[in-house]
């Protein structure tokens, strides 16, 4: 029997908001929001570990700047190998999107319909 594989969708959103550019964690949490109309809400408890664990892995590089208020903001970079990473998370992501759309359409039209 095969391995049952794990689809872990926060770190491809992750990394795919950081694919356009640099951003800082509430950014984040905001853009997912915005952009998708709620569909995508992520919560600061599930944000930073997902991004530590890119940090860790190396897909993502932490720098910090100052605000207008003088206050200092983490920024996180996708690197290189973050976008590797993307690549390789978007392929596993869209054959697990045909699988899951092969059963459904099996299951609403019927086998060879």
């Amino acid at each position: 029997m095969a391995k049952k594989q794990s689809i872990e969708h926060t770190s491809l959103l992750v990394l795919s908001l950081l694919s356009t550019e640099d951003m800082y964690g509430y950014q984040m949490i905001a853009e997912l929001t915005k952009k998708f109309d709620n569909t995508f809400s992520m919560k600061e408890g599930t944000l930073y570990p997902v991004l530590k664990g890119l940090e860790n892995d190396g897909f993502v590089e932490v720098y910090e700047e100052k605000t207008e208020s003088g206050r200092t903001r983490k920024y996180y970079h996708l690197t290189n190998k973050g976008r590797r990473q993307l690549k390789t998370e978007t392929e596993t992501w869209r054959a697990y999107e045909r699988a899951i759309n092969s059963v459904v359409e099996r299951a609403v039209y019927g086998a060879g319909v």
